[in-house]
């Protein structure tokens, strides 16, 4: 079965390696058929600690890693997150 991606806003970076994330959805209201949003936070490892608050990233569902952390980034504002760490460092 393939593992979940999910796109949100980085909302808190002040943990170390770990990102919290907020995915918003739109569902539509099952008697007034109005769309409404509804978002979760996710907590999303960031082993390179490059992801910075106001980030778009996708996450992608992961083995635990912690007690909330079951998630990892894998994508941040467009560019895949090893190219964005190769781009640091050099």
């Amino acid at each position: 079965m393939p593992k979940r991606v999910l796109t949100g806003r980085v909302v808190s970076d002040k943990m170390d390696k770990t990102v919290t994330v907020l995915v918003e959805r739109r569902v539509m209201h099952p008697l007034y058929k109005k769309f409404i949003r509804r978002s979760k936070k996710y907590a999303a490892h960031d082993e390179a600690n490059l992801c910075k608050e106001g980030d778009v990233v996708q996450i992608e569902e992961c083995a635990p890693i912690s007690k909330r952390k079951a998630w990892t980034v894998v994508e941040r504002n467009g560019q895949p997150l090893a190219a964005a760490a190769e781009a640091v460092s050099a």
